[in-house]
């Protein structure tokens, strides 16, 4: 096992004991062998958080701690490495591990990576805790795509043939990036992809599906429609063989992501990088589409505006 830096353009997946980094690991190995990437599993050691805990600084062991966390972490990532290789006799699987606070290291390991792929804890809004605080700051800070792998609502829809790739679109220039990865994805997968845009609208969000526009709403969603249309046309055409829907809906994302009794097989959204106030909006977006998704998500970072400061 290595402490030192990835291999450039390898999906890193991170790892530790929980059964929601397996689901990770097991998403992250497919989707290289997709890509055919390098794939890199890390574990982060936060030694410094040992070092502080109380009682190793009272009792004198912490020498003695550390070092066999280190040699259980070591030993944890060989099999783990082995099984993945085993499993995937064509990928080049290396395993890390990397002594480093958790969202820092993810954070710093994706200014080289193709791809960040974990784990989230969370169960919704209510019961995760803010999703969790490592998928929550990696997602907001990371260089490179990242895809946090959520738990279906119920475990026997992560066997049910799924809806295909959705992505949210704003109709920027700067969103493309979320949109060429959205075409990627669901060529690399054969499924199909599904652009919405959401109108935010406070009354349709407490309305929910009882709201009904009126006939002025229903024209402005139609122009809309043609408007993606006219936007997604270019990436369109450089992937004839996936099937593309295009929805403008009134209310929110998460609504869209959420409210449905078959799940997607991926949802793709976007993470401005500028702006502050647009940074307060898109970031409250995508922790509300992380919050409700019953599937893998994929966080996009947009393209950057010149001159355009938060």
């Amino acid at each position: 096992m290595s402490s030192s830096p990835v291999t450039a353009g390898s999906v890193v997946i991170a790892h530790d004991s929980s059964g929601h980094s397996a689901e990770a690991l097991a998403w992250g190995l497919e989707q290289a062998a997709l890509e055919r990437r390098p794939v890199a599993v890390v574990r982060l050691l936060n030694v410094t958080e040992v070092q502080s805990a109380a009682w190793i600084a009272t009792s004198g062991a912490g020498l003695q701690v550390l070092h066999d966390l280190r040699e259980q972490a070591v030993t944890d990532m060989e099999a783990l490495v082995a099984i993945a290789r085993e499993h995937h006799p064509g990928l080049e699987v290396d395993g890390h591990v990397i002594e480093r606070e958790t969202r820092q290291g993810l954070v710093e390991l994706s200014a080289s990576a193709h791809l960040v792929v974990l784990g989230s804890h969370g169960r919704g809004p209510v019961g995760s805790l803010l999703l969790g605080s490592v998928a929550a700051a990696v997602t907001r800070r990371a260089d490179c795509p990242v895809v946090v792998v959520r738990p279906p609502s119920d475990s026997r829809l992560a066997a049910s043939e799924g809806a295909g790739v959705l992505v949210g679109v704003d109709g920027t220039a700067e969103s493309l990036p979320v949109v060429e990865q959205a075409f990627a994805q669901a060529s690399l997968r054969g499924l199909p992809l599904t652009a919405v845009h959401c109108i935010q609208d406070l009354v349709a969000a407490y309305a929910g599906s009882s709201w009904v526009p009126e006939v002025e709403e229903v024209q402005e969603a139609e122009r809309g429609r043609q408007a993606l249309l006219d936007h997604l046309a270019g990436v369109a055409e450089k992937h004839p063989d996936v099937p593309l829907t295009v929805r403008v809906e009134h209310g929110l994302v998460a609504q869209v992501v959420g409210n449905r009794s078959r799940p997607w097989d991926l949802v793709v959204v976007g993470r401005r990088r500028h702006g502050a106030w647009h940074r307060l909006l898109v970031a409250s977006t995508t922790t509300a589409v992380l919050e409700n998704a019953r599937c893998p998500v994929l966080v996009v970072p947009e393209a950057s505006v010149p001159g355009e400061r938060g």
